[in-house]
């Protein structure tokens, strides 16, 4: 098992934001998590990812326990991701953007550019690396955040809505470069709320909903299970979304 989560408890003031949640990923899989707004998924994926330490639960990866280790403990051992509101150092170029995560594995200057660029021209960035950071509108800067947390080599990423805000030709081209990713071997854990993403992607769903995991399985199962109609599927597909 690449990455288990068991229990895990994460609360702010009287919010119980996760809620003894469950998670087992095994390496090479691409597994998706939806769920509505507010239900604790980015949470879980800090805590997954070392940003915030639970006040209760275990997490292994990658067969060591690491339910207290930093972000920068995680990037080591391969763990990296990306967040919901892209983040960029605005002051700094595409390029320069792409190195701070190959600094992760390599101290020479040149050895982290070299590894940088490849990562901008895997995510379609190459000709944009001498661009300032900040000119980047939302699908340059979500490609972005994908090729710095690449240029830190990892074994599983996780991805919080890295679609979102994307017109559809933006969509089409991100399902491809996720494809892409995961044809690379690198294990893929998706929040994602486009339903069409979650079908053409992932074999197997994982349903979050006030803090916990209520569903799980195959995109076509979650999304006939009644539990999961009543909870997410339903509200949206009244707006018009699933």
């Amino acid at each position: 098992m690449l990455l288990e989560a068991r229990g895990i408890v994460k609360t702010f003031g009287n919010v119980r934001a996760v809620d003894g949640a469950d998670l087992a990923v095994e390496e090479g899989e691409l597994v998706g998590l939806i769920g509505p707004n507010g239900a604790g998924k980015s949470t879980f994926f800090d805590c997954l990812a070392g940003n915030l330490a639970p006040e209760a639960g275990s997490i292994r990866f990658a067969g060591l326990e690491s339910t207290r280790l930093s972000p920068d403990r995680h990037a080591r051992l391969g763990l990296a991701r990306t967040f919901q509101v892209p983040v960029v150092f605005a002051g700094m170029t595409v390029l320069e953007n792409a190195m701070v995560g190959a600094f992760l594995r390599h101290e020479s200057r040149a050895r982290a550019a070299q590894k940088a660029a490849e990562a901008l021209e895997f995510t379609g960035l190459a000709g944009q690396a001498e661009m300032p950071a900040a000119a980047l509108g939302t699908a340059g800067r979500k490609r972005l955040g994908i090729a710095r947390a690449l240029a830190t080599e990892p074994r599983l990423l996780l991805l919080d809505e890295a679609l979102a805000g994307l017109t559809s030709s933006e969509i089409e081209t991100a399902i491809g470069l996720l494809a892409r990713i995961h044809a690379r071997g690198i294990t893929l854990l998706v929040v994602e709320h486009i339903m069409e993403v979650i079908h053409r992607l992932t074999r197997r769903v994982l349903v979050f909903h006030q803090g916990r995991v209520i569903a799980e399985g195959s995109p076509a199962e979650v999304t006939a299970n009644p539990e999961v109609i009543r909870a997410y599927l339903g509200r949206r597909a009244k707006r018009g979304e699933a």
